[in-house]
C-alpha cells in the first residue's frame, strides 16, 4: 500500500484547519500539516501573488479519490491545487502508523 502526501492551498488559516481537521476526523488521513506561504502565480491572464496556507495530509494511495473529494466539498477555490506526492522511501514504522490511521472513520 504506497503511502502519499496530498497537498493543497487555502486562502485562511481558518479554512485549512477545518480541511485538516475533517481529513483526521473521518480518517481519511493519519496526519494534516498546515505551513504559511507566499504564492505567485497566473490567474486569468495576470500574475497574482497572495498569501495562503499549504496544507500536506499524509494518507495512502487507495484514500486519494476521498481526499480529493472532500478538499473539493470545502473547498472555496474556483480551482483548487489537489495533488498527491509519493511517500518514498519511508521509514517502515511510520508507514504503518499512516496506514493504520487512513482506514476511514475512527471510533472515538
Amino acid at each position: 500500500m504506497a503511502l502519499l502526501a496530498i497537498v493543497t492551498t487555502t486562502d485562511s488559516k481558518e479554512a485549512a484547519r477545518a480541511i485538516a481537521r475533517a481529513l483526521v476526523e473521518k480518517g481519511l488521513a493519519a496526519c494534516v500539516q498546515i505551513s504559511a506561504i507566499e504564492s505567485f502565480y497566473r490567474w486569468q491572464g495576470t500574475v497574482q501573488q497572495d498569501q495562503e496556507y499549504r496544507i500536506v495530509a499524509k494518507t495512502t494511495e487507495e484514500r486519494y479519490q476521498e481526499v480529493e473529494k472532500a478538499i473539493r466539498d470545502m473547498h472555496s477555490y474556483e480551482l483548487p491545487a489537489i495533488y498527491g506526492v509519493p511517500l518514498d522511501p519511508v521509514y517502515g514504522p511510520y508507514a504503518d502508523w499512516v496506514k493504520d490511521n487512513s482506514q476511514g472513520a475512527h471510533e472515538s
